[in-house]
């Protein structure tokens, strides 16, 4: 008789570099045993065959429940848990230093997901003055309606953030490197900060500090080691990477995994199988690769930049003159504690300001029908260099009148970089420049 083939043996994670977990993940999982794939299975079932009434009416008292992540689940349907997205789910909170993880079917609604079980009607929230669009709205439009209090404020000054706390304040919610101004906040400081304040507020009314580790990746910055409660991902960018697939993570303190799944049940903005599936087999096994190659592609676009008599300045991190350049090297580290400045950047075209606007539309106009190496899309994180106008695009929710003010100019330009050849991207850039 054939015998069957041995179990892997049972390895230390420790054991191996970050680069390696990213590509094989936690093959051990207890979400699915496929012992015989070499790529993780997917799951397309929307519902899964019970084989006793009791074993389903178990399956709904176990839902939610923290002993779900330590055992393996009772599927259900779809909506409640499912294998393929639960392995992505261990493995985002394990690339971002975590206890647990819930995926959703965007960023927006895994941000939605964590304001929605952080703070309720009466509580009030404080913002970093400048979000992505999306963000921003929800926060300005949608939150006064359920008596939800939210401030905007500067939260690159710490020092001041003391006095802007008020007592029915719950969360402290940023992005960072900011969006997409790349102004980078002390994750560590705020942390600190708000640790000595619910030193003095009962357990109920602690503050939690999330924030939007979009921009950076795990690969370049991991919050909860400096502190931070609570880290969001859009999946769709730099972790999915390729721009096919739509998805968002929340990962949390194991005390929050209940109200996270319970939220996504109840509100629906479930991440698709097929959709985590793609994130797990293509995304995070490429995230190391795609970033090491992107950040050295950045930093030489950026230098160009600099240099170019039509460019006012660059924000790039990884530049020797941006302005945060001590906080982005203490911050922004890889797995391998190297710099990771991270792939975007934003710079301003040396233009008069009452002829701002109409110089980014040519020259991003320009770029949409000549360029071959950047496409004009609203989008980032991709291995295509897509390239936006943030003033009139992503974030033209944030009022028209204080937008310079928050770091949005005119003559702003947002350029995310894929992993096209530095010279193609610089020449068409180049070219594009020259039309102004």
């Amino acid at each position: 008789m054939e015998k069957s083939p041995a179990r892997k043996r049972r390895v230390k994670k420790g054991d191996y570099r970050m680069r390696t977990h990213l590509i094989h993940g936690n093959y051990d999982s207890d979400r699915w045993d496929y012992d015989h794939h070499v790529i993780p299975p997917i799951s397309s079932t929307t519902a899964f065959r019970l084989n006793s009434a009791q074993r389903g009416a178990q399956g709904f008292i176990e839902f939610g429940h923290e002993e779900l992540m330590r055992k393996v689940p009772i599927y259900i349907y779809d909506r409640l848990d499912e294998p393929t997205r639960g392995m992505l789910e261990e493995n985002l909170a394990y690339v971002e230093e975590g206890e647990t993880c819930v995926t959703f079917a965007t960023g927006m609604a895994a941000i939605s997901a964590a304001l929605g079980v952080l703070v309720t009607s009466g509580q009030s929230i404080l913002a970093h003055q400048t979000l992505y669009g999306c963000t921003y709205s929800l926060l300005s439009n949608w939150y006064p309606r359920y008596n939800i209090g939210v401030d905007f404020c500067d939260l690159t000054r710490v020092e001041s953030l003391q006095n802007l706390i008020r007592p029915e304040t719950r969360l402290i919610y940023f992005e960072t490197p900011v969006n997409p101004t790349m102004q980078l906040i002390d994750i560590g400081r705020v942390a600190r900060m708000v640790a000595d304040i619910n030193t003095e507020r009962k357990e109920a009314d602690r503050i939690v500090t999330v924030v939007d580790n979009t921009f950076a990746t795990p690969y370049c910055q991991r919050p909860i080691r400096y502190g931070a409660d609570i880290v969001i991902h859009s999946l769709t960018k730099d972790i999915g990477g390729f721009g096919t697939d739509m998805g968002g993570a929340v990962i949390a303190p194991r005390k929050f995994f209940n109200h996270l799944v319970l939220y996504r049940k109840d509100f629906g903005g479930v991440l698709a199988s097929r959709n985590a599936w793609a994130f797990l087999v293509y995304g995070l096994p490429t995230l190391a690769t795609r970033m090491v190659n992107q950040q050295k592609t950045a930093l030489k676009v950026a230098e160009f930049l600099e240099s170019h008599p039509k460019v006012e300045r660059v924000l790039y991190p990884g530049l020797e003159s941006f302005p945060q350049r001590d906080l982005a090297r203490r911050q922004m580290i890889s797995y391998e504690g190297k710099f990771a400045p991270g792939s975007i950047l934003y710079f301003v075209l040396k233009v008069a300001k009452t002829n701002a606007e109409h110089a980014v539309e040519r020259f991003v106009n320009y770029i949409a029908e000549n360029a071959y190496s950047i496409t004009l899309a609203v989008s980032l994180g991709q291995i295509k260099t897509l390239i936006e106008s943030p003033n009139s695009m992503t974030h033209s929710a944030l009022p028209e009148s204080d937008r310079e003010a928050r770091g949005l100019e005119p003559g702003g330009v947002r350029l995310s970089i894929g992993l096209e050849d530095w010279h193609d991207i610089i020449e068409d850039l180049s070219a594009g420049l020259n039309q102004i």
